[in-house]
């Protein structure tokens, strides 16, 4: 497998050499265009960074999801929304669930974050929950890969990925009113969504009102035995309203906003309702003796009737306040605040009748302070605190009620000497998890820390360097679940004197930010203690029996993502990463580890014109776990155009986007579903955008 990624590496760097050379001969031949000024990116302050440093010159892998790349993104859920981003994948469950998957981590490991607080929801426990939060309704999503983002929130030992919205205004518009409607529909799922937000302001004070709606069928699968996946349709709701008060030195802000969605499980089987565990070992109602050899085969695609499929319908409603003040006391510049409650509920739906209702009653608070120099250092202080009541009830119950605490304080420093900028940053972490169950409670700390520095070498040239220890603990899922998990199609055992996760890590990135060439690369190694996984034991068909269990593993990647500006119209691009987790002492593979992927692209810019072409090339999965079923390798074309024009005074967009145009079929190593859950087929999307 190594051999392959190394000689499609080297192919497709000489396939992009020469592409840009055949561009570039045509682009002169056709245009003749002066030469370009140099490219200068905008800055973008990082805000899920206590330390507000910018991209550029982040110390850590940090990749931001923003204007034109959002909006033409797949904006149905967020983990496909991101899935163009290096080093990122989705964690698909049909078209109404997805999660990030950062460097072949998911949740509990990658935290999802609502302008720097927490979603508070219940995705974090089963892929089948749907993330509290709608892309089209983003102003930008940031995301920030590896251990070093344990440092802004707790348990992120994957990454964090935060959501930037404006349901809280920040500023009063300069002209007193300023928003933007959005309008789209795609054909493969006959999708129909629309989102509009409006903000309006004067003097010191400022309202915003937003809302989206989603309404999609199941989507359509080439080469399957059904032409659409049952179960993979979705419908949504969300609104919001917020306002602040502004004052010389800050601003103070509340909103309340509800989400309402309702979506199909597809991959259901219950078939696998009376499976139990005993002794570590399947017992199903056809689970004959013989059962290890004819058990462990890939079984017969075989489409499930809809009416049959289970429903999830979901309702969240919370409550956030937000505030900032510049120079408060003296010694510190800047303090900052944030504040949350959630109330969340979803029942899983089974001909109109309750299976399974899990609630959430949750808040998080934030606290930084940041500090004026001392001794050329500059620095933040957070403070975290929250609480969680998750209730859960009916037939298919696998996890018990639990009411889990948390405190956490973090120092996070920079100094900068010349060309060179140096970070150090802490984390202490206490958790406390008690289940309404005869399971003993938990309670556990963790400290993590880092160390990183960052070379401007050169103009627009940089190198950062980063070395990070980091702990994490268990998540109640892992600690309590017992019983048939039927949307995964698992039985789940966990286990209560699961210990704490202890991960050393190095990250080694390289930047070019301006110019017509710009780049950032990057190569990580994680060495993991006690690492906790999903290990399955037994398999039936498609049903697994899985537990929670702990060995040393280990986690080593590169990520890549360059452009090059041919002239004033043409640009072209290469892009891929490629994870590769095990088990150390000859444990294996871990599960679920996403395939390597190589990619690139066609950027063109002609007046108010402008197309994107995309090639993606998803390499088959080999390097399986024990019991999984190796995935086979697609190749994505994904094309577009867009049309800027004014309308009434306001800046309007029409744009078409096709993806999957070549119609495969095509399976998500990552997901639980891989095997009877195929990604979207051919859709077309047409959407048309307003900002004013």
């Amino acid at each position: 497998m190594e051999r392959k990624v190394k000689k499609v590496w080297v192919s497709s760097w000489n396939a992009g050499v020469g592409l840009v050379a055949a561009f570039y001969g045509v682009g002169v031949a056709a245009v003749e265009p002066p030469a370009s000024e140099p490219k200068q990116l905008e800055k973008i302050v990082i805000k899920a960074n206590p330390l507000r440093t910018d991209a550029d010159n982040a110390t850590i892998p940090v990749s931001v999801l923003s204007g034109e790349r959002l909006l033409l993104s797949d904006q149905t859920t967020l983990g496909v929304a991101l899935e163009g981003l290096p080093g990122v994948r989705a964690d698909t469950f049909g078209a109404g669930a997805s999660r990030p998957i950062i460097r072949g981590q998911t949740a509990p490991r990658v935290v999802v974050l609502q302008d720097g607080a927490d979603v508070m929801d219940a995705s974090g426990i089963s892929p089948d929950h749907a993330l509290t939060v709608d892309p089209m309704l983003a102003d930008r999503i940031e995301v920030i890969r590896g251990p070093g983002a344990l440092l802004y929130s707790a348990g992120a030992i994957g990454g964090v990925v935060n959501v930037v919205d404006s349901r809280i205004p920040d500023a009063v518009p300069v002209d007193g009113v300023e928003g933007f409607a959005n309008l789209r529909g795609a054909s493969g799922a006959r999708e129909r969504a629309g989102a509009v937000g409006v903000t309006a302001g004067e003097g010191n004070f400022a309202i915003r009102l937003e809302g989206s709606t989603r309404h999609s069928d199941d989507y359509r699968v080439p080469d399957w035995s059904t032409s659409r996946l049952p179960g993979s349709f979705a419908r949504s709701t969300t609104g919001s309203i917020g306002a602040s008060w502004f004052h010389d030195n800050g601003y103070t802000g509340l909103s309340f906003s509800q989400m309402n969605s309702r979506y199909g499980l597809p991959g259901h089987d219950h078939g696998y309702d009376e499976c139990s565990a005993h002794d570590f070992s399947l017992h199903c109602d056809d689970h004959d003796e013989d059962h290890e050899e004819e058990g462990h085969d890939d079984h017969d695609n075989e489409g499930s009737d809809e009416g049959d499929t289970p429903v999830t319908r979901l309702k969240s409603q919370r409550f956030d306040a937000r505030g900032e003040y510049s120079n408060p006391l003296p010694g510190l510049t800047r303090l900052s605040w944030r504040a949350g409650f959630a109330k969340y509920r979803h029942d899983e739906m089974e001909h109109d009748e309750i299976a399974g209702t899990f609630k959430n009653r949750a808040y998080d608070l934030r606290l930084e302070l940041a500090h004026a120099p001392i001794a050329g250092w500059e620095g933040v202080f957070a403070l975290q605190n929250g609480q969680s009541r998750f209730d859960t009830a009916g037939p298919e119950r696998f996890l018990p009620s639990t009411h889990t605490k948390t405190w956490g304080v973090a120092l996070l420093e920079t100094y900068r000497l010349n060309d060179w900028r140096f970070e150090v940053g802490m984390r202490h972490d206490w958790q406390s998890i008690r289940p309404d169950s005869t399971q003993p409670a938990y309670q556990g700390r963790a400290l993590s820390g880092s160390a990183a520095a960052i070379w401007e070498f050169a103009p627009a040239y940089s190198l950062a360097l980063q070395f990070s220890r980091a702990e994490r603990m268990p998540g109640a899922q892992e600690l309590y679940a017992d019983g048939v998990h039927l949307a995964t199609n698992t039985y789940e055992i966990g286990q209560s004197d699961l210990g704490t996760e202890k991960s050393t890590g190095v990250d080694l990135t390289l930047r070019k930010t301006e110019g017509d060439f710009t780049f950032e690369a990057s190569v990580f190694y994680n060495r993991v203690k006690d690492y906790i996984y999903a290990q399955t034991l037994d398999r039936y068909e498609d049903f697994r029996l899985i537990r929670y269990a702990q060995q040393d593993a280990q986690f080593v990647g590169l990520e890549l993502d360059m452009n090059y500006q041919v002239n004033r119209t043409i640009s072209v691009g290469v892009f891929g990463d490629v994870t590769r987790g095990r088990l150390t002492n000859g444990g294996g593979d871990l599960p679920r580890i996403p395939a390597a992927r190589l990619g690139g692209r066609i950027n063109a810019q002609w007046q108010d014109w402008r197309a994107n072409l995309e090639v993606i090339r998803v390499l088959r999965q080999d390097r399986i776990a024990a019991y999984e079923i190796e995935t086979p390798g697609y190749t994505m074309l994904n094309a577009g155009v867009a049309y800027d024009f004014e309308a009434q005074g306001a800046d309007a967009q029409v744009y078409l986007q096709g993806r999957n145009l070549l119609n495969r079929l095509a399976f998500n190593h990552s997901s639980y579903l891989a095997q009877v859950a195929p990604l979207p087929g051919r859709s077309i999307m047409l959407g048309v955008r307003v900002d004013y």
